[in-house]
């Protein structure tokens, strides 16, 4: 049995007809008919184009699913799962959730009667609980956004399936190559495919996967009739991105684990979040369900303020000030003024996202230098801040 980088690779199709080993970019909006409705496969792009549709089946086969979907955004994807709720369901959803999520459930599809209940589903018996009649979908990142918090997707799978409900779990932090949600009992899968899946930065795309075909069916026709597709250059880049994908993720790995244990000794953090680390409240769930602990490593600064984190993040000379992760280029964020702004700091606190945490995309430099870019960042904010307190004395 080949392993899953030679599986991946050869599973991208060259082009039949020309021999073109990269696969062809149709950039085409319709498609000439041999008689009304008789066809090559394709009628009109918004309803399936050739580029668009290698992706899908990639990303499929990569899932273990039987029906991929792509969309224009993470967040066009996340709304055509929402789509197949009505007036009166309810959604249980992690508490630690994306804030782009989180604004489109509470200002979006609360108004128009989907009610959101928002639980730490770390503890399986908490969603078991949870549950109401009304319940048609739990929604869980596994690991979150940004407190890497763990869940059980097993677990949760079968409380799920007991109680009816569907139960979806955002993959983008993991990727397929880690962790495959649908065999351990998702219904759905979905992916921001800007992050690792497009891993360079240069593409905003969303990927649903799911495991019955009739429910893929019935999402395929809700990307037709709103039209949320993904464009058949974006599809090219992120299947361009997805022939290294394994690569890619194994180093994000290994420097990721690096850097939290760097993070771990040092006197300006005060706690670290990875669940590649022993101390990590999930690390044995995160061990068993997937295949390593990825790229993003979070961390809280022994002077919890926004101010100190403002300072920090404009310190640092590899990692990037800026948003999204998953790239080949390190990058950090604030995620209490950027990423998670849109959720209130209550809730924010609530789900463990502090004033001073920050969040860093690990990318594939050099791990010493990575670390060495993070000690002169502490050394200049502290440097900074003794500045700071000589001349409030002073004055």
């Amino acid at each position: 049995m080949s392993n899953i980088a030679t599986q991946l690779i050869h599973s991208i199709p060259s082009d039949e007809l020309t021999g073109a080993i990269s696969v062809p970019i149709y950039q085409t909006s319709t498609f000439i008919q041999e008689a009304p409705g008789v066809n090559k496969g394709f009628d009109y792009a918004r309803t399936g184009n050739p580029t668009r549709t290698v992706l899908e089946e990639i990303i499929a086969r990569m899932e273990n699913g039987s029906t991929g979907i792509a969309f224009g955004s993470g967040l066009a994807a996340i709304d055509a799962v929402l789509k197949q709720l009505k007036a009166g369901d309810e959604i249980l959803a992690v508490d630690d959730i994306y804030g782009g999520a989180f604004r489109l459930f509470t200002h979006i599809y609360e108004k128009f009667g989907i009610r959101v209940n928002y639980v730490d589903t770390t503890i399986a018996e908490n969603v078991f609980n949870a549950i109401t009649p009304q319940t048609k979908l739990i929604w869980i990142e596994t690991p979150t956004n940004p407190t890497l918090k763990i869940s059980d997707i097993e677990a949760i799978g079968k409380i799920a399936k007991a109680s009816n409900c569907l139960l979806c779990v955002d993959n983008t932090f993991a990727s397929p190559v880690l962790q495959q949600p649908l065999s351990l009992g998702a219904d759905i899968v979905v992916h921001s495919a800007t992050k690792y899946l497009g891993g360079h930065s240069d593409l905003i795309a969303g990927l649903v996967v799911t495991k019955d075909k009739e429910l893929g069916e019935k999402i395929k026709f809700i990307q037709n009739a709103s039209g949320a597709i993904l464009s058949p250059f974006d599809s090219w880049l992120v299947i361009r991105g997805i022939e290294t994908l394994p690569l890619r993720i194994k180093q994000h790995c290994e420097n990721a684990q690096a850097v939290a244990e760097y993070l771990e000794t040092s006197p300006f953090v005060k706690r670290v979040f990875y669940p590649g680390l022993k101390n990590h409240p999930n690390h044995t769930v995160a061990a068993k369900q997937g295949k390593g602990f990825g790229g993003i490593v979070s961390f809280i600064l022994e002077d919890d303020t926004e101010n100190a984190a403002t300072r920090f993040v404009t310190s640092t000379r590899y990692f990037k000030l800026a948003e999204s992760l998953g790239g080949v280029k390190s990058l950090l964020c604030h995620p209490a003024q950027m990423t998670h702004k849109s959720i209130p700091a209550e809730k924010r606190k609530a789900a463990g996202v502090a004033d001073s945490l920050i969040r860093l995309s690990v990318g594939l430099e050099e791990a010493n230098d990575l670390i060495n870019d993070l000690q002169q960042a502490f050394e200049k904010v502290e440097t900074k801040q003794v500045l700071v307190n000589k001349k409030a004395i002073n004055i």
